[in-house]
């Protein structure tokens, strides 16, 4: 007994001194607040992550203070029944306090977190890092699977951090985001009064998320780094992450200098400001919205994977550079802010930061969550503007930024937009072409154009969508629109055509998406067809964004037996009411690529999908064709 009692004196004494010890150096303390989530219930990546914690300290005087919770099930010590809190410090993780259940979500449990973890274990440097999925201005982040999906939005995060600013008065040197599209400017303006720097990804991260080790390797060299070295060193660990996961195409990190986000605010006011007055003209407003949605978006935004609505900042202002004369000055605050940041090939030209913009507004809410954390009161109302007219059937007459409307009284689902009008309904002419031309009204309303290709099936009893091209031939200035289709299209190794969406087009390589069922569970199966060598190369699975703005992660690619079923919008061929159609199973083989080919003889329907400026589609007849031998030959549109 008296030996145990020793023992236990000895290990007190031990705690309080290496607590002691540690606040009187330099060290960091990082606050990580981890939201298992299905990420760890099912992949167990946050169990991962703490063992490179745990790895990371080894050698170096950082202590990770780590709270988990939001999953139904963990692949470590942490209890799905309650909120643990470990200190990992020394190579070793430790359960020092245990809570009761609560949801991840709440701002009050992120309060009580950082209440007591600074109170507890005060520190030289202090990070906070939030851990899970993330869904970007409007969702936010830390989505409680033990709570219906409850998040922290960016106004609960502040608010958190409010309430705890006497725990720490200079606020934190960095705050950064292992999480989903969480790089936004929206997120970073919340942020510039609470800490020094941010860290963020604008697009969807890989399940393996940072690399904690790259941590360790910078304080252990230098135990007082500064925050902007140890940003440096997070954006270079979770890149070369990526590299070695073969997941690093899409991959995106920024480390932002919060202290000059007033200033590109500023700037950007000013910018939005000269942006909304054009738009009074309503001959400019769709020559602005078409320019912006061709700039680099984030998070899928597309009819199979779901929308996220982020906007690269410096894609967008150059978008409405003819217009404003205070582009430049916002590009030169952002590169100001965006001190460093890494991204793989499939974003070349990510500015660092996103913005909000409603590429199709997904539901009542989003406005209001918008109109709450907006940066710029004349881009609101140039937001505001054209959800008015998304809810108001494709006009925006009557609208007064001025005077408040409800946005929680838009109706932002109408199937066949009243907003596209024709000179010349669409048609096949004397020379085998499918085309309309756009009355002004139409024109002025419609920001883009894509087709819509349908096979019959053996039986002829169905049609499957095979998905979407851009092979249409606009002129913006006459408004005529006529297909150009080639013929060729994206397949299975087995010749099996794929269900596609365009995702996003550049100069060198377009980008595409097509839901399969991978081991019988729905996803989405993304790759890049390169234009010089016609190469498909395959990039990654990702399961989207669900209905309630949770951003998956995305997965590694196909594996050598994975058993993958195509999957496809069906109709009925005679009344085009929805079917239900899969495809034939294929199992995955070594050196398997898909392949981009004429598609076989047969019968096809044709339709042109005509987007509007409000987020709102127009779907015009189909018009019937027949492949013989590559030759494409139209019927009269049914």
């Amino acid at each position: 007994m008296k030996k145990f009692i020793a023992i236990l004196v000895a290990l007190v004494l031990c705690m309080s001194f290496c607590t002691s010890a540690f606040a009187d150096n330099d060290g960091w303390t990082i606050f990580v607040y981890i939201c298992g989530s299905n990420l760890e219930s099912e992949d167990g990546y946050a169990s991962v992550n703490m063992q490179e914690m745990i790895d990371a300290t080894a050698n170096s005087s950082v202590r990770f203070i780590v709270e988990t919770g939001g999953a139904s099930a963990w692949q470590n010590d942490a209890s799905p029944n309650e909120l643990d809190r470990f200190e990992i410090a020394g190579g070793t993780s430790t359960i020092v306090d245990r809570q009761p259940q609560a949801s991840m979500g709440d701002s009050q449990t992120l309060e009580a977190f950082l209440r007591w973890g600074l109170t507890t274990y005060p520190s030289a440097h202090n990070g906070l890092v939030f851990w899970d999925h993330g869904g970007g201005s409007i969702t936010g982040v830390c989505f409680d699977d033990n709570f219906d999906s409850q998040s922290l939005t960016l106004r609960t995060i502040d608010d958190a951090l409010n309430n705890t600013k006497d725990a720490l008065p200079g606020g934190f040197d960095f705050i950064g985001y292992d999480a989903c599209l969480m790089g936004t400017l929206e997120n970073a303006n919340m942020l510039s009064s609470h800490a020094k720097y941010m860290i963020g990804s604008q697009e969807v991260e890989p399940g393996t998320g940072w690399n904690y080790k790259a941590i360790g390797e910078a304080t252990a060299a230098d135990p007082a780094v500064d925050a902007a070295t140890l940003g440096k060193a997070i954006c270079d660990g979770f890149y070369q992450n990526c590299v070695d996961n073969d997941e690093s195409a899409g991959a995106t990190l920024a480390l932002i200098d919060l202290s000059k986000i007033s200033a590109l605010c500023s700037a950007f006011e000013a910018y939005a400001e000269h942006l909304y007055d054009a738009t009074e003209d309503e001959t400019n407003f769709a020559p602005i919205c078409r320019a912006i949605v061709a700039a680099e978006n984030f998070g899928g935004n597309n009819r199979s994977e779901g929308y996220t609505n982020m906007v690269d900042l410096g894609g967008l202002v150059d978008a409405g550079s003819k217009w404003s004369s205070n582009a430049q000055p916002v590009r030169d605050a952002e590169n100001a802010a965006v001190v460093y940041q890494v991204r793989g090939g499939n974003h070349p030209n990510a500015s660092g930061l996103s913005v909000y913009y409603p590429l199709q507004v997904q539901g009542s809410k989003e406005l209001s969550v918008f109109r709450d954390v907006a940066v710029s009161t004349h881009y609101l109302a140039l937001v505001s503007k054209i959800a008015y007219g998304f809810a108001n059937g494709g006009s925006w007459a009557g609208y007064d930024p001025n005077t408040p409307w409800d946005f929680d009284s838009m109706v932002p689902d109408y199937t066949q937009s009243t907003a596209i009008t024709f000179q010349e309904e669409p048609t096949v002419d004397e020379n085998d072409v499918y085309y309309f031309v756009l009355s002004d009204k139409g024109l002025n309303n419609t920001v883009s154009v894509e087709a819509t290709v349908y096979m019959y099936t053996d039986d002829k009893k169905n049609v499957i969508s095979l998905g979407t091209t851009s092979d249409v031939l606009a002129d913006w200035n006459t408004g005529r629109i006529e297909d150009d289709f080639d013929g060729y299209w994206f397949s299975m190794p087995d010749g099996q055509n794929l269900f596609v969406k365009l995702v996003s087009e550049s100069d060198d390589y377009d980008l595409y998406t097509s839901p399969v069922m991978v081991n019988d569970e729905l996803t989405n199966l993304r790759f890049a067809w390169h234009h010089d060598t016609g190469e498909v190369e395959l990039l990654d699975l990702w399961d989207g964004v669900g209905d309630n703005g949770i951003a998956a992660r995305p997965d590694q690619s196909l594996k050598v037996g994975d058993h993958i079923i195509p999957a496809y919008d069906a109709y009925d061929a005679e009344t085009f009411e929805p079917s239900e159609f899969t495809g034939d199973e294929y199992i995955w083989t070594d050196g398997d690529t898909l392949g981009f080919g004429p598609l076989p003889d047969g019968d096809y329907l044709y339709s042109f999908c005509i987007n509007d400026i409000f987020g709102g589609s127009y779907a015009t007849p189909n018009a019937d064709f027949i492949i013989n031998q590559g030759s494409i030959s139209f019927n009269a549109a049914a």
